[in-house]
């Protein structure tokens, strides 16, 4: 597990930025965080790293949006509303065995859909400031463990 302290919102977006430019095809992602932890900020950020410059929307409402303008498309989901369950009709396994990289807010909804191999990341607010988020990054599988490695490498202190 590895763990950073962001600031600000833009700071937030420029560590996933960072994941952005470490991602390849196939990757999934799952953001765990309360509402306003600073998940869909992330994605932005994880967004301007494969290089799509369109604005960036919580998927809220529809579940799933795409992008598919950069290094590499994005797949960003949010299952929030499937907390009744069904994320098997949604063809869930497609995004994560496809072209590009998975995004999941919310994942514990989908949970048995899920593959074996992701990279977790928990945000939280801090409680003395509503600024200050905590960002962990736990690795499912050898690959993410290596995004980890590469993301500390970027950011030694």
């Amino acid at each position: 597990m590895f763990s950073l302290t962001t600031t600000t919102a833009e700071q937030t977006q420029g560590l996933g930025r960072q994941v952005g430019s470490l991602v390849t095809s196939g990757d999934v992602i799952l953001l765990d965080g309360d509402l306003g932890a600073g998940k869909t900020t992330f994605t932005k950020g994880l967004a301007l790293g494969l290089g799509i410059k369109r604005p960036i929307k919580s998927p809220t409402f529809t579940i799933i949006r795409e992008y598919q303008e950069g290094r590499l498309p994005l797949y960003h989901m949010d299952v929030y509303r499937l907390e009744a369950g069904g994320g098997d009709e949604l063809g869930l396994e497609e995004y994560f065995t496809g072209d590009g990289v998975s995004v999941i807010e919310w994942s514990q909804f989908v949970e048995d859909e899920l593959p074996a191999d992701y990279l977790m990341i928990q945000l939280r607010r801090m409680a003395t400031n509503e600024n200050v988020r905590q960002l962990s990054f736990v690795a499912h599988g050898e690959h993410y463990q290596k995004i980890i490695e590469q993301l500390e490498d970027l950011n030694h202190e």
